[in-house]
């Protein structure tokens, strides 16, 4: 199973359990199918995803993409609506950042509403300059719609690597945990809003976020 569901006291908890958790065209149905079924339901709770093992995410699955050379546009379609998808979610997210967050994986984190890392080890990476890979319009889309601009212009030009307290200090995340307090630490963040109204958080995250959501290809009703 690449989403492992497991939920608590009107907390959602996704562990995205694929080795380096990378996107083709397996690991975007499985998020998409997902995130629609979460979407249908009529009650509150939060939603907080993590990964296991070494990896948050290490972004495009370039190797099946180059494989797959029929499918790799639709599929990066469906990554960059995933990204649309996860910044207008219908109820509050929170990243669980267990290890490192490269390319798409740190994209992806930008999308959510607030992203707690672990402190002592992993990285969260644009390395897009070092591979020569430039980002999408829907990539700058999500990136620039959480991160502060001097944090944003840093890591798409330099391809810097911030560690958990860098990442802090530069805004990537809000907050960092120990390894053993992490998915502890996001779930009681979840927990704290897990109770509201998520119609009203459907529709300021909409106010919020629509402009990027759209760049993702992810239409917003108004």
């Amino acid at each position: 199973m690449i989403l492992e569901h497991n939920e608590t006291d009107g907390v959602v908890t996704l562990t995205w359990n694929d080795g380096e958790n990378r996107f083709n065209a397996d690991s975007v149905k499985a998020w998409h199918d997902t995130l629609e079924e979460l979407e249908q339901r009529e009650d509150n709770f939060a939603l907080v995803v993590t990964g296991a093992g070494k990896f948050f995410s290490n972004g495009l699955d370039l190797d099946w993409m180059s494989s797959h050379t029929d499918d790799a546009v639709n599929m990066l379609a469906g990554v960059h609506s995933l990204f649309g998808r996860m910044l207008v979610f219908p109820a509050y997210t929170v990243a669980a950042i267990n290890g490192h967050a490269f390319a798409g994986g740190a994209m992806l984190t930008c999308a959510f509403d607030h992203r707690i890392m672990r402190e002592d080890r992993g990285f969260w990476c644009l390395p897009e300059v070092d591979l020569g890979l430039p980002l999408t319009t829907e990539m700058f889309a999500v990136v620039t719609a959480n991160l502060p601009l001097r944090t944003a212009q840093e890591a798409m030009l330099t391809g810097r690597r911030y560690g958990g307290s860098e990442a802090l200090g530069n805004g990537c995340v809000e907050a960092t945990a120990s390894a053993e307090e992490l998915l502890s630490a996001a779930q009681a963040v979840a927990a704290s809003v897990a109770g509201k109204n998520r119609a009203v958080i459907a529709r300021h995250k909409a106010m919020l976020n629509s402009t990027a959501a759209a760049a993702c290809g992810w239409p917003v009703p108004a």
